[in-house]
């Protein structure tokens, strides 16, 4: 995962109307549910299907911090998908995204002005057209540079070029992320 995916799994967490089981036997159950089989969960963990008997008997309630981790992030992954739907949606037809980033941005502009990429911290609320494109591409697997070129294309649009305003022919690259947070 790259850090725009990552902070949009963040802004999906945060979405939440129900806290996650916590327990390890409550975890465990969840994704039974989820994806039907001890099998099924033991491959998605990458245990043997009898520590997910004993994880889901309550024989055993401590594995080991990466297993457990895992457990958690798939968890994570499958919870509340019709509330993330739902949100993204929304985001995606009326309200758009708010982006927060501390990154160098590349700039390609006319003769005569500046072209020196340099650290800034911006938080730009991006509109609906942007989310639903910044979604669609992580639906479909894109890389995270991708997703940065149209994180950084309405960068440029909405904070650079002021809605075409201003800057009408700067071009500008999203480099070197310090920090990245997206909420929605």
């Amino acid at each position: 995962m790259g850090e725009i995916d990552d902070a949009i799994e963040r802004a999906d967490r945060e979405a939440f109307t129900h806290k996650p089981p916590k327990i390890l036997k409550g975890q465990i159950n969840y994704l039974m549910k989820q994806l039907k089989s001890t099998r099924a969960v033991a491959q998605e963990l990458g245990v043997s299907q009898r520590s997910v008997e004993r994880y889901r008997k309550g024989e055993r309630k401590h594995p080991p911090k990466a297993i457990a981790d895992k457990i958690d992030a798939a968890v994570r992954s499958r919870w509340q998908p019709l509330v993330r739907k739902r949100r993204q949606k929304q985001a995606a037809t009326a309200t758009g995204i708010t982006v927060e980033t501390r990154a160098q941005f590349g700039y390609t502009a006319p003769i005569g002005t500046t072209d020196d990429g340099r650290f800034r911290r911006l938080t730009v609320h991006l509109p609906p057209e942007y989310a639903r494109r910044l979604f669609d591409a992580r639906e479909q697997g894109a890389s995270d540079q991708q997703m940065r070129a149209i994180v950084a294309e309405g960068l440029q649009e909405v904070y650079f070029k002021d809605g075409g305003v201003r800057a009408g022919n700067l071009e500008v690259s999203l480099n070197n992320i310090d920090y990245f947070d997206v909420s929605f």
